[in-house]
């Protein structure tokens, strides 16, 4: 079933086929690569629901504003913290 959902994913995914982690045992290198890229996925789609609450936001003084930003601080948050471990997976794998 999982390993059906990583070849989805990198069906989804242009580029996604990731850097073979040394040491570390071939299916559970693709899984951790492949979860890296998903995270990537929902930080872009956590960005865009923020984007999204923000232009259908009630703006006026009693509306609720912030949560949209809190949305699409944490899609941000993902992005970099996914391209940061991507980044340096993929640089200890050379």
């Amino acid at each position: 079933m999982s390993t059906d959902l990583f070849t989805l994913a990198a069906d989804l995914i242009p580029g996604a086929k990731p850097t073979a982690i040394p040491n570390l045992d071939e299916t559970v290198s693709e899984i951790f690569g492949y979860g890296l890229w998903l995270l990537v996925l929902s930080g872009v789609g956590g960005t865009g629901f923020g984007v999204y609450k923000l232009a259908v936001a009630d703006k006026s003084r009693g509306g609720g504003g912030a949560e949209a930003f809190k949305w699409m601080g944490g899609g941000v948050a993902a992005i970099l913290l996914a391209g940061s471990l991507i980044s340096i997976l993929n640089g200890i794998s050379g």
